[in-house]
């Protein structure tokens, strides 16, 4: 098997990626595009444009080897995975240069936040291949009738494997949410078909790589890519996918859905976000503040569970506006290679104008701009100061839409029920922050928000517990054994008794 070059990370590309279709690098039948740098606007590489037809090959080739990889033992996918998690951190640096030129994150992002957790999650799902998978349940006792003689059964509940499950990753981060579905749906004996987002795929072909040199056999891993429709399209249409797991906006997933449920093709969405943070009178304000400052730093906003959407009691909504403000006067923008830089650049130019246009439509709609809304001045880049709007309702586009981008919007309210109400009325349910000093509210509230996770007085997540959305924000749950859960499907087998 030849590898390819790994192209350069600096902005000087090497040689053209390749698909990576049943174990073999594969010249892409549409040609090559350019992945943009967002920082400098430099070329980081050619990536691979497939056709139609060869992601039907990469899905056929997962279909033919989901037989033998499905009855591996569960031993020997571990292994597979703790490999492919030692080459990643033998080529840590490098992949978290590339990592940073192709997605713009700042170099701390680009190294913890990354290429880090992506390792972790192989890690952590080497040893979920070795959870069990049969539970026994309680005998039941049957009267004679029309199933049959009376006795006693048994009954065994037990997770299969869904079969060829289709990967569709978000640009945010290109380590660590493939690897949070690769990683589980191949220890759970799936095969795989990845299709990275168009901005950034090279960091998914090191990925493939990785696991190529860690012993995975052809066909259990295919990556595809290319910036038309019809290869996401025939990712998700193809007969021989089981399953699509798919991190993106509500307006995709929906469609995806659309086309799962016509072939009854099971799904796990991670869609998107507009994370309310409510804040009582009695928070520790500056930890609010730092945790809602991580929608400006962050990944320059872009990530689905932010606390974009800062609901703060009357009694303390001036000082938090005013410690809000403060804090951005450390929100160094810039070069996100820089030490010190803080807010790197968003991906596109074709986003930052889009978030630009929900500045503007901020300002139309009457929301007083405390903080940015202007373009950084540099030269390069897709830059996007961080932009605080207060005086605003919850009727207001730019509350009830995802920007995903450093844009904090805050709506006042005055007790306890009407934060609630106000936190609830949303198309999204992704997760949602509470901030107070008095530990029984805090429950008390995160109980009754609509939301597939809460934040009690921090934004910190526990990566065991499970992660999705409710209503518009996803189907589904993963992380943690939750993900080896969603990757499978339930079987029972029923016995007689002696």
């Amino acid at each position: 098997m030849n590898a390819p070059s790994t192209p350069s990370a600096s902005g000087a590309s090497g040689a053209p990626q390749r698909l990576f279709i049943g174990g073999e690098w594969t010249e892409p039948d549409r040609g090559h595009y350019e992945v943009i740098d967002p920082a400098t606007e430099e070329v980081v590489g050619l990536a691979p444009e497939a056709s139609r037809d060869q992601v039907y090959e990469a899905a056929a080739a997962a279909r033919e080897a989901f037989d033998s990889w499905s009855r591996t033992a569960p031993e020997e996918r571990a292994a597979v995975l703790d490999r492919a998690a030692d080459v990643i951190q033998r080529e840590f640096d490098a992949y978290a240069e590339l990592a940073r030129a192709e997605t713009g994150a700042t170099t701390g992002t680009a190294r913890g936040m990354q290429v880090a957790v992506g390792v972790s999650r192989f890690r952590r799902y080497a040893k979920g291949a070795l959870e069990p998978v049969e539970q026994g349940l309680p005998p039941q006792i049957n009267e004679a009738g029309p199933m049959g003689r009376a006795g006693v059964f048994g009954a065994l509940a037990a997770r299969r494997p869904v079969g060829v499950v289709t990967c569709i990753t978000s640009y945010n981060n290109p380590w660590a949410n493939p690897a949070g579905k690769v990683a589980p749906a191949l220890a759970m004996g799936n095969t795989v078909v990845v299709k990275p987002a168009p901005q950034d795929p090279l960091s998914v072909y090191r990925m493939a790589e990785a696991l190529a040199e860690a012993g995975a056999p052809p066909g259990v891993l295919n990556v595809v890519s290319g910036t038309r429709t019809e290869v996401g399209e025939a990712a998700v249409d193809s007969p021989d996918v089981d399953m699509v797991s798919f991190t993106g906006s509500t307006a995709v997933g929906q469609r995806i859905g659309e086309v799962c449920g016509r072939a009854m093709k099971r799904q796990l969405m991670e869609l998107g976000g507009k994370g309310a943070a409510l804040v009582f009178d009695d928070a520790d304000l500056d930890s609010a503040v730092m945790g809602i400052g991580t929608t400006f730093a962050f990944y320059s906003g872009q990530i689905c569970t932010a606390p974009t959407r800062v609901l703060v009691q009357r009694g303390v909504h001036d000082r938090l506006i005013e410690k809000l403000t403060g804090y951005l006067a450390f929100m160094k923008v810039g070069d996100p290679a820089a030490q010190g830089t803080v807010v790197g650049p968003v991906i596109s130019a074709a986003h930052r104008d889009r978030i630009e246009s929900y500045v503007e439509l901020g300002r139309k709609e009457g929301a007083r701009l405390v903080a940015g809304g202007e373009r950084p001045g540099f030269a390069r880049g897709f830059y996007v100061a961080p932009t605080l709007f207060a005086d605003c309702t919850n009727e207001m586009r730019i509350v009830r839409e995802e920007i995903f981008g450093p844009v904090v919007v805050v709506v006042p309210f005055d007790d306890e029920e009407e934060g609630i109400a106000l936190a609830n009325d949303s198309d999204y349910g992704l997760i949602d922050y509470v901030w107070s000093g008095d530990a029984a509210r805090a429950f008390r509230v995160a109980r009754r928000l609509r939301a597939g996770g809460v934040g009690v007085n921090t934004i910190g997540r526990n990566m065991e517990a499970p992660f999705g959305g409710f209503k518009k924000s996803g189907v589904g749950r993963d992380v943690g054994s939750y993900a080896l859960h969603a990757y499978s499907e339930l079987q029972a087998i029923v016995w007689p008794g002696g």
